[in-house]
């Protein structure tokens, strides 16, 4: 019994012939046999009138189609099959491989709007799994002040050193940088109007009002926040959190409400922070390249940056850090099925928080604007 097809062409008298109109196949008639040749009976391009399989040991479903795939390409007939090949004949004859495998695809005036609207509909879940994430915060919340002895302090201290003690080089260095940024370009400008002096407003009001806020929570966002949905996901696959809950201790009191807080805590520090360091910065490119005294940049600064300016920053800096933790807890707990799940999440965490903070100082922008803070 040969292992594998064996096929040759005769003519109508039964002796080989290169351009003979009669293919006759030999041999094991199955996937494995038939593998090595189908590419060359593939090209066979010759007028074959016939297909003899009375040479054939044994035939299987694949080697049903190949013949009735031959015979259908050269209009031929198949001779010589027995009673099995005969039956896995008749079931595969009218089988076609040469359709169109992909669905067709709407014109863009339809399937964008179908898109959207998935996205739309779609989103109603996250909606859900949102707010019902905020319920069980308050839920747990209210539980830890009905018994405060609960109240997980050492993993509190613990997240505040690492939100925001060990958050201060980084902080300081980048906002150091922005206020030597605004400082120079500032200057820049203002110069065409004989204005340097007024270099010292642009940075106190722009830091203390906005950068050194926003840019703050941006770089929380990006260390904590995604640091926050990567612990609280790789807990959750590998079952920890599930087990907490098997014993009896809350995650959301252990886990989530501790790094909320710690996040908005520390992101009202880190912004008060982060506006000094940058004033300072300013405050160095004023004494290098402006000709104002370094502490005459300082003492300028009192008097020309309305009180309210600071208050703006500090109103702003705990709602932001909310907002990062609460996106960073709300999508490490979404995690599901595998590793690969806890990189999306983490992307998504601090995508979302970046967005959020975003969009909500621009509202703050326009309120405290309206309130005569502007």
């Amino acid at each position: 019994m040969q292992d594998a097809v064996q096929f040759r062409l005769e003519n109508a008298d039964g002796d080989a012939a290169a351009n003979g109109n009669r293919l006759v196949l030999s041999g094991q008639l199955t996937l494995a046999g038939i593998a090595p040749v189908e590419k060359e009976l593939r090209r066979l391009d010759g007028p074959i009138r016939v297909i003899d399989l009375a040479e054939v040991d044994d035939i299987d479903t694949v080697g049903a189609w190949v013949v009735c795939r031959l015979a259908r390409e050269h209009n031929s007939d198949i001779s010589g099959a027995n009673d099995a090949a005969d039956r896995l004949l008749d079931s595969v004859r009218g089988i076609d491989g040469g359709g169109d495998i992909r669905p067709p695809r709407p014109p863009a005036w339809e399937r964008v709007p179908i898109a959207i609207g998935e996205k739309i509909y779609g989103a109603r879940s996250g909606i859900y799994g949102v707010v019902g994430f905020f319920g069980q915060i308050i839920l747990g919340a209210a539980s830890l002040l009905r018994h405060p002895t609960r109240f997980p302090v050492k993993a509190l201290v613990h997240q505040m050193e690492l939100v925001g003690v060990s958050a201060l080089p980084i902080i300081g260095l980048m906002s150091f940088l922005i206020g030597i940024v605004i400082a120079q370009q500032g200057s820049v400008q203002l110069e065409q109007f004989g204005a340097e002096a007024l270099t010292v407003n642009l940075v106190g009001r722009i830091t203390l009002r906005e950068l050194g806020v926003l840019m703050t929570a941006i770089m929380v966002a990006g260390r904590s926040g995604s640091a926050f949905a990567a612990q609280l996901g790789t807990m959750k696959l590998t079952e920890e959190i599930d087990a907490m809950r098997t014993i009896g201790i809350s995650p959301i009191e252990v886990l989530v409400i501790p790094r909320i807080m710690a996040a908005t805590f520390m992101m009202l520090l880190l912004g008060f922070y982060a506006s000094i360091v940058a004033i300072v910065g300013g405050a160095v490119v004023g004494d290098l390249t402006l000709g104002i005294p370094f502490w005459t940049f300082l003492d300028r600064i009192h008097d020309v940056v309305p009180q309210h300016d600071l208050w703006v920053g500090l109103i702003k800096a705990p709602v932001f850090g909310l907002i990062v933790g609460l996106a960073g807890c709300y999508h490490g707990l979404q995690v599901r099925d595998n590793s690969e799940e806890v990189g999306r999440r983490t992307t998504m965490a601090v995508v979302s928080a970046i967005f959020a903070v975003i969009v909500l100082d621009a509202f703050f922008a326009v309120f405290f604007t309206e309130i005569g803070w502007g």
